[in-house]
This record gives structure tokens, C-alpha cells and sequence, in this order.
């Protein structure tokens, strides 16, 4: 930014007798920005006699931030021109994707009958109420199972973030880089799993809210207003509850004091988010065993600790590849084998980032701040313990914002360095025409069930996962040979794989071989044994063969692990009377229409036994 007239004869006034942090402060510019006008206005010899005489007498300097002083309505009403380029950003890339059908884990929405209850997202422990699920219910009520308006939320979040960014930039960095930070944010296909995928909201949700925390904090801070301290806490529960993965963010403020503030005089206020964020934590450590079984039962994860040493460098260096050469996205990141030179590059690539770190730490806190950002977001996924997978890219939703703003003051840089600063916005344009570009393509892969697999197999040609759903869409189309190859290459990748000797079952069951068929589910079960799906075919099978009894048998396991679900009861009914136990059917019948009352086939069934007696 350049200095008015004021500004510039208070420092003419004043620049010898007092420090260069409290003149920054008066003016409400940051001491970078003094130096740059001093260092174009003084000889040479002068600035660097200047220069000399702060290290002799500020050992350890405190950056200064400048000051957003305008009224935050009167900011609105000046920036509004660029806050509606941002939102056409925006729904330019992401207009595509509001046609794509449920995909992967949405069949949590679509295909669960407890949609419609309060108990959907209001469930115990009540402090923790689950904001994602609570959006989802609602939304629901209003449009029923049309999939836009989910992914319409996600990506009227992902604006907000967008806005929140490029206010907050403001109080780090002159307006251009603000702009430029805002507007890739709002186009990199890196985030598209976090907007276009509707399981994948609760990231661009957190994140959110996180934002508008550390913006609010900051504003507590140079405002010196209770109220913005008191909504920066209650925003930071909102992130909470959006993603338990935000007890990092105290972390984050802890940094920024550390950065721009005495944290000798400031350290209370940071007192009520680490503890909140503590308790949060120890509610998390009691749940870890329910997330472990959980992992293994319905992901298949192998039990046991990753190596930090391989672990950190692999996803740091992943994470910035796929920021700066965004071609190899995919929701499965299963190539994961390295060669020993492979494994050294990303080591050195984590070497690199850090050192870089440690020079910005000392030439510049606000570079030091964003890459720490990055960096601390990342950091409860990168636990040893395997609670999480190695790489995904909903994970790092919010972290990449710190290299974008990084990447974005480069921009301002290349600018000025070539003094012409139409040639940052020029390559700005051709970052956002390239990034936008691959988002909308991006968006195209999350089509339907097939795109998604089709694009996923390119990219992850080891994902067991990945293999069992192209045997899905496989044996969706007729195709049951190849549905079988994928479904055996799958279990060949991981042999405990229950899902895909499930699948494997139906494909043979659907070829009319029904030992086959028999065996595999009978595996499956081996692997899960709460694969109700698998007790309630085999019985299917048995019944098919008058072998009622060992349908029976199978049909009570699958209730057992399924009591809520009326068809099974249905299914146990009509075995019972096959074997003339009448009451036990009626009993199970009844048990359905309690569940379903405007079950017709419940009904049917249940009036039939009431004419034959």
C-alpha cells in the first residue's frame, strides 16, 4: 500500500525518535510497508544505516499487522464489486456439479429410513451435536432426496470461506494479495472433494467456521471488543461441531500471538479455547477404540501404527504436489510404494518446507504464520495411529489455504519485481483459466457411481476399494465376467476384504452358481460378521433350496445385527410359516408393521395367516 501525506509526515516526524513497531502501529500499516517506502525514498547508505541500528536494538521484533479500521458494513458497501467477482468465481466451476447424483458414502442420506427423525442428528452426548447431520435433516424436510440442494450448501460454505479469506488476508497483506489468495481458494480443483462431494461437506463446513473464528480473534485484538472475543469462541464450537478434527485450531492463535503479539500479555485470552479444546480432546481418546473397530470392520483397515518417518514426509509432499500440478486427484490415494530415491525426494521436499519455514520465521512472520497454518491443520491426520487414511484431499481443505496466500504475495512479488503490476494480474488470470479448468473437469468425474469409478481407476489402480466398485458397475450394466475380475482383483489386494467376497457372492448367486455363491458369503462373514446383507442372501439361497431351517438361522443373525429393518422381519415370517410355525410368523409380521406400518407386503402376509386359520 503507499502512504498518504499523513502518514508520511508522521513518519518524517517521528521516525527518529521512536521505534519502527510503534510507528507501524500508529499508522496502522505494517513495518514492511515503512521499510519499503523508507528504502524508496532514502539513499542507499541511509537505509542500510537504518536498517543496522533496528537489529542492534530490537533483537527479536514483533511484526505489526495493519489495521482494518474501516466499519465492517462500510467495508462491505467498498468491497462488494470484488465479493460478487468471487461468487461468479465460484458458481462458474461449481455449477456443473449440482446435477451429480448421491455418490459413495451419500447413500448414508439417500438410504437411510432415520433420515427423517430428530434422532438423525440429535443424539447423545448432546454437547456434541452433530451440525453436519443437523444441515442434512433439514435440508431434507425442505427438498426431500433431490441431490443439488445438499451440494448447493456446500458450496454456498465454500463462498463463504472464499469472502472470509479475502477480508482476512487484508489484516496480513496489501489488497491485491487478498484478491489473489481469494480467488484461487475459490477455483482449485485441489477442494473440489470438500464442495462437489456431499459426504465430503463437514470439511468446507469446519473450515468455515474456523475462519470466521480467527478472523473474529483478530478483530477482538485490534478493536479490543469483548464481543468479537466471545463470537470468536462461539465459532470455534461451531467448527467443532462441523469436524472434531478442529481441536488443533487453539494451535493456529497460539501461533499468531506468537507471531504478532506479546504472548507474555495475551496468553489468557487463549486460555478458554485450549480448553475447550482439551476436553473435546479426552471426550476423542475415549472414542478411539470405537474408531479403530470401526476402521476395520467397514473400511478393512489393517490394525497397527504407521511410521511417522515415512507417514509426514509421503503426505507433506503429496499434499503440495497436488496443490501445484493438480492432475492425479482421486478419493482413493492407494499408490503408496516408493522407491528408496522417490521416498528421499519427498523427504527432501518436507526439508525443504521446513527450512523455508525457519527462513521466513526469521525475515517475515506473516510467510512464517501461513506456512505454520498449513502445516497445523494437517496435523490430526497425520497421527501414527491409524485412525486415518495417508492422504486424502477433503483432509487438507482448509490447511491449503496457508500455501495458497503464500503462493499469493509471490504473485504481488513477481509484480513488482518486474515493475508492472498488470503482470501478476495477467498470470493470476492464467492460474485461475488453468485451475478452473481442471475444477470443472473435476466436477464432470463426480457425476454418478460410474464417472467417479471409471476416473478413479486412472488414478488408483491399487485401491481394493476402487476394484470392488468397478465389479459393481460391472455387474450393474450385465456385464457379470468382468464384474468377477474386478471383485477377485479387489480380494487379491486385500484378503480380508469382506465388501468384496459380499459382492463376489452376488455376482456368482446372479451367474445361477449358488455354492459358489454359498462360500462367498460365508467369507464375507468371516471378515464382518455385521454384513446383514450377506445373512439375509444366504438365506435367500437356502430358502431357494427348502432348506428352511438354515435359512431361519441365517435370517435371526441378520436381525440381530439389524433389528430395525422390517423387510428382514419379513423375510423371517415367511420362513416361519414355510415351517407351519405360525405364531412365530405372525409374531415377526407384526414386528414389521411396528417398524413400517404402511407395509403392504407385512400386511398382505399377516392377512393371508389370519384366513387360514
Amino acid at each position: 500500500m503507499t502512504l498518504d501525506q499523513t502518514q508520511k509526515k508522521y513518519l518524517k516526524r517521528n521516525i527518529k525518535k521512536l521505534s519502527l513497531s510503534k510507528i507501524a502501529a500508529d499508522l496502522g500499516v505494517s513495518e514492511e510497508e515503512i521499510l519499503k517506502f523508507l528504502k524508496h525514498h532514502w539513499r542507499k547508505e541511509k537505509y542500510q544505516k537504518f536498517l543496522t541500528k533496528i537489529k542492534q536494538t530490537k533483537k527479536e521484533p514483533i511484526q505489526s499487522l495493519p489495521k482494518v479500521d474501516l466499519p465492517i458494513k462500510k467495508w462491505f458497501r467498498q468491497h462488494w464489486p470484488i465479493l460478487v467477482f468471487l461468487a461468479l468465481l465460484v458458481f462458474a466451476v461449481y455449477i456443473n456439479s449440482l446435477g451429480n447424483d448421491f455418490l459413495s458414502d451419500d447413500g448414508a442420506i439417500s438410504n437411510n429410513p432415520k433420515i427423517n427423525h430428530i434422532s438423525y442428528f440429535l443424539k447423545p452426548p448432546y454437547f456434541n451435536l452433530d451440525i453436519r447431520s443437523m444441515i442434512i435433516f433439514f435440508t431434507h424436510k425442505i427438498f426431500g432426496l433431490n441431490p443439488a440442494p445438499y451440494r448447493l450448501t456446500n458450496i454456498l460454505f465454500h463462498l463463504g470461506s472464499v469472502w472470509i479469506i479475502y477480508f482476512l488476508v487484508a489484516f496480513f497483506f496489501s489488497p491485491p494479495v487478498s484478491l489473489f489468495a481469494a480467488s484461487i481458494f475459490a477455483v482449485h480443483p485441489f477442494l473440489t472433494e470438500g464442495v462437489t462431494w456431499i459426504s465430503g461437506g463437514h470439511y468446507s463446513h469446519s473450515a468455515f467456521f474456523a475462519l470466521v473464528s480467527l478472523l473474529l480473534y483478530i478483530l477482538a485484538k485490534q478493536r479490543q471488543k469483548i464481543g468479537f472475543y466471545l463470537t470468536s469462541l462461539v465459532f470455534f464450537y461451531l467448527a467443532l461441531l462441523a469436524s472434531e478434527k478442529l481441536i488443533i485450531f487453539p494451535l493456529i492463535l497460539f501461533v499468531y500471538d506468537f507471531c504478532f503479539d506479546k504472548l507474555k500479555a495475551t496468553w489468557r485470552k487463549l486460555i478458554p479455547f485450549f480448553a475447550i479444546s482439551g476436553f473435546w480432546a479426552l471426550y476423542l481418546f475415549g472414542l478411539l477404540g470405537t474408531r479403530s473397530a470401526t476402521l476395520e470392520t467397514a473400511y478393512y483397515k489393517d490394525p497397527g501404527m504407521e511410521n511417522p518417518l515415512i507417514q509426514i514426509p509421503v503426505a507433506i509432499s503429496s499434499y503440495l504436489e497436488l496443490l501445484f500440478w493438480p492432475k492425479n486427484l482421486t478419493l482413493y490415494h492407494s499408490e503408496l510404494i516408493f522407491t528408496p530415491i522417490e521416498y528421499l525426494i519427498k523427504l527432501g521436499v518436507l526439508t525443504a518446507f521446513l527450512i523455508t519455514m525457519g527462513y521466513c520465521f526469521k525475515k517475515d512472520r506473516r510467510l512464517f504464520f501461513w506456512l505454520s497454518f498449513f502445516l497445523i491443520a494437517l496435523l490430526p491426520y497425520l497421527t501414527p495411529l491409524r485412525i486415518a487414511w495417508v492422504i486424502a484431499e477433503r483432509y487438507a481443505y482448509l490447511a491449503v489455504m496457508g500455501i495458497i496466500i503464500v503462493v499469493a504475495y509471490g504473485l504481488e512479488k513477481i509484480g513488482e519485481i518486474s515493475k508492472r503490476k498488470e503482470t501478476a494480474y495477467v498470470v493470476l488470470g492464467v492460474i485461475l483459466l488453468a485451475l478452473s479448468t481442471r475444477t470443472v473437469l473435476r466436477n464432470m468425474d463426480w457425476k454418478n457411481q460410474d464417472t467417479l469409478w471409471l476416473a478413479s481407476a486412472k488414478t488408483s489402480p491399487s485401491s481394493p476399494q476402487n476394484h470392488n466398485n468397478l465389479g459393481d458397475l460391472y455387474g450393474r450394466h450385465g456385464d457379470l465376467e468382468r464384474a468377477e475380475v474386478e471383485f477377485k482383483r479387489a480380494i487379491e489386494l486385500k484378503s480380508n476384504y469382506g465388501d468384496a467376497y459380499h459382492n463376489l457372492a452376488n455376482t456368482y448367486a446372479q451367474m445361477g452358481k449358488s455354492e459358489l455363491a454359498i462360500e462367498n458369503y460365508q467369507k464375507a462373514l468371516s471378515f464382518n460378521p455385521n454384513l446383514w446383507q450377506s445373512y439375509s442372501n444366504l438365506a435367500a439361497l437356502y430358502f431357494n433350496q427348502e432348506r428352511f431351517d438354515l435359512a431361519q438361522n441365517e435370517l435371526e443373525k441378520a436381525v440381530k445385527v439389524n433389528p430395525q429393518n422390517p423387510d428382514l422381519h419379513i423375510d423371517l415370517g415367511v420362513v416361519f410359516y414355510k415351517q407351519g410355525k405360525t405364531e412365530e410368523a405372525k409374531k415377526e409380521l407384526l414386528e414389521a408393521l411396528q417398524l413400517d406400518p404402511e407395509n403392504a407386503k407385512a400386511k398382505a402376509l399377516l392377512s393371508q395367516l389370519e384366513k387360514e386359520e
